[in-house]
């Protein structure tokens, strides 16, 4: 439901999974770039293991740190702009309509 009480109509549904699916695949390409960021260096230059083992935990907690912040501020703004830029009634409409 969307706040005004009504129902979201097909556009908005698909809108809204569209965006779920940017925030999503967005979200593990930063965290796959981080990681490999932070760990290939251990893998590529053949480090010991305490710190390899180091460095693949440091990107691994990183890498998960940034796919959550990458996915809340995807979706917070998708929520922040399709809320100001939509009539809120049926009947009204937006001045580029």
């Amino acid at each position: 439901m969307t706040s005004d009480g009504g129902r979201r109509t097909q556009a908005e549904r698909d809108a809204i999974t569209v965006e779920i699916g940017y925030a999503l695949c967005s979200a593990v390409f930063a965290a796959a770039v981080l990681f490999g960021a932070v760990a290939g260096p251990a893998y590529v230059f053949g480090l010991a293991g305490g710190a390899r083992a180091t460095l693949t935990g440091v990107g691994a907690a990183l890498a998960v740190v940034v796919f959550v912040v990458r996915v809340v501020s995807v979706l917070m703004r998708f929520r922040s702009r399709s809320g100001s830029g939509q009539p809120g009634r049926p009947g009204r409409t937006s001045p580029d309509s």
